[in-house]
């Protein structure tokens, strides 16, 4: 996939009202809706920041949410609930 590239990492992480932003390694800035991840938009400012980097993306121990850098430059969202159709969501 264009714009992908497992060795591109996250090194700084915040968030503002409506997003999740990252500076990657690579020298790019990610903005993503945190409407992307229901659990980072239900949680609590203080729970947002309990984030861990690693190799492969951000963990949230308390929140049982895993999201990867990978991922969120191929543009995808949470992947733990099917996406409703859009007959289904009439």
């Amino acid at each position: 996939m264009s714009g992908t590239n497992s060795s591109v990492k996250a090194t700084k992480v915040w968030f503002d009202a409506d997003s999740l932003w990252l500076d990657l390694s690579d020298g790019r800035t990610l903005s993503v809706p945190l409407v992307w991840f229901p659990r980072l938009l239900r949680a609590s400012p203080d729970q947002r920041e309990q984030f861990t980097i690693s190799t492969r993306g951000l963990h949230w121990e308390e929140l049982d949410e895993d999201i990867s850098v990978e991922g969120l430059l191929a543009g995808r969202g949470d992947q733990t609930r099917p996406k409703p159709r859009a007959t289904e969501a009439a």
